[in-house]
């Protein structure tokens, strides 16, 4: 079926507010390694992977195998019954966990859920129903997570089931106490304290962020933010809930969680995207007596830990450890973040490189440093018709996500690059800021 007659039907019956990229939308069919082939037979080099997702890459064998021998044996019966592969995959990630001590984990269909649960877990575990979570944040699309998403385009509602305070979130581009400064002072750290004491009872269930803000544009703390935040929630005993689903599992390259770029331990660790390489699972990870809070309150879930899921997830995360994708996404992209730079010297256009590993962004600014949207969208475009898929976000719709699956090559990264090049030069010489 022809893209556009497929862009017609799904207006027809999806709803209107369902984004979807490009002037013409496009249909992907097939996918191996980092590459992608839309339904027209044309070929990309899959540098967004399905929003942050696609860690692995498409169609690995053994990810597939596990997948289809599941299918082939059982794909149902629920939490109600024991399910191997889930208390298998639990185990692992406890092994791994940035958490010390006894660690539960539950599991969930997505990342919004595993929010949600986690939420779930700090309001009960405190007696409280207020939450702090941070400005440009977004943790889901569900009701509770779009409550504390800190962007107002992703936010349909003002309603929410808890009470929430926001932050200034650490955005060094844009901070409002410190950016024509020479360098980063934590005021943005010590405004949590500031909200604990002025808009909230002092009595907080929980502090919510995103180790690098993902949909807010690739937003990277300081060094020595977390600490300090760390400290001020410690002393009336706030818990700390890291939201991993896009930093998780080597994609900072760095660490295998991107709070551990930090020495400030969370209390909860949410996850999805990465977990499952593309298949519907999430998971809230914690400290036992936190995730056991609900005691005494029947609870299952019908979906979470499926067979499959877990089969599948638990496949991708042994060929995440056994491949050392943290390892490559450390040297590819620390080869691609040295080519942006380079590239932001020569373009005005490229307002900030930020990011780790292979979680990049270019923040797409006009002649004056204003976000520029309408540049990313050309820029998207540019790209797409030179055969490289790239996301966007930022709360203007101004930033360039970079995110390929962790397997990607140094070859690739540089046929990339070489893209963004002739891209920025397409782009910005419409607007006059190349």
């Amino acid at each position: 079926m022809r893209p556009g007659e497929l862009a017609a039907r799904h207006a027809a019956v999806m709803p209107g507010w369902m984004q979807l990229y490009y002037e013409e939308p496009m249909e992907l069919v097939r996918g191996e390694g980092f590459k992608v082939w839309d339904s027209e037979g044309n070929e990309y080099l899959d540098f967004f992977g399905g929003i942050v997702t696609t860690i692995s890459g498409h169609a690995i064998p053994e990810i597939s195998e596990a997948v289809k021998y599941q299918a082939d044996s059982l794909l149902h019966s629920s939490t109600l019954y024991l399910i191997e592969n889930q208390v298998r995959l639990a185990e692992r990630l406890a092994e791994l966990a940035p958490i010390s001590g006894d660690k539960k984990v539950f599991f969930v269909g997505s990342g919004s859920e595993a929010n949600e649960a986690a939420l779930l877990f700090a309001t009960a575990y405190r007696g409280s129903g207020e939450v702090i979570a941070l400005r440009n944040s977004y943790h889901g699309r569900s009701f509770a997570t779009m409550g504390i998403t800190g962007q107002s385009t992703w936010r349909p509602t003002s309603r929410s089931a808890l009470d929430v305070s926001y932050a200034v979130n650490p955005y060094r581009l844009r901070c409002p106490f410190c950016k024509e400064k020479p360098e980063c002072t934590l005021a943005c750290a010590e405004d949590v304290r500031q909200v604990v004491e002025t808009t909230t009872t002092g009595h907080v269930a929980a502090f919510i962020a995103e180790p690098i803000q993902g949909v807010g544009g690739f937003v990277e703390a300081p060094p020595g933010y977390f600490e300090r935040v760390k400290e001020i929630l410690d002393e009336t005993g706030i818990l700390f809930i890291s939201d991993e689903v896009q930093t998780a599992f080597g994609r900072t390259g760095s660490h295998f969680w991107g709070i551990e770029a930090f020495d400030a331990e969370p209390d909860l660790v949410t996850m999805a995207k990465g977990l499952g390489n593309g298949l519907s699972i999430g998971a809230v990870m914690g400290r036992a007596e936190v995730v056991d809070s609900i005691a005494g309150k029947l609870s299952l879930s019908t979906f979470g830990g499926n067979h499959v899921s877990t089969a599948g997830a638990l496949a991708n995360l042994e060929y995440i450890l056994d491949n050392d994708l943290q390892g490559n996404a450390r040297e590819v992209g620390g080869y691609l973040k040295e080519r942006l730079g380079e590239l932001a010297t020569r373009h005005p256009a490229v307002g900030e490189v930020r990011g780790r590993g292979l979680m990049l962004g270019l923040e797409m600014v006009g002649s004056g440093g204003e976000p520029d949207a309408a540049l990313a969208a050309r820029f998207m475009e540019a790209c797409r018709s030179r055969g490289v898929l790239v996301g966007k976000g930022g709360l203007k719709g101004n930033v360039i996500r970079i995110a390929p699956p962790l397997i990607v090559t140094r070859e690739a990264a540089r046929e990339a690059a070489d893209v963004f090049e002739a891209a920025l030069a397409e782009a910005g010489a419409r607007t006059g800021v190349r």
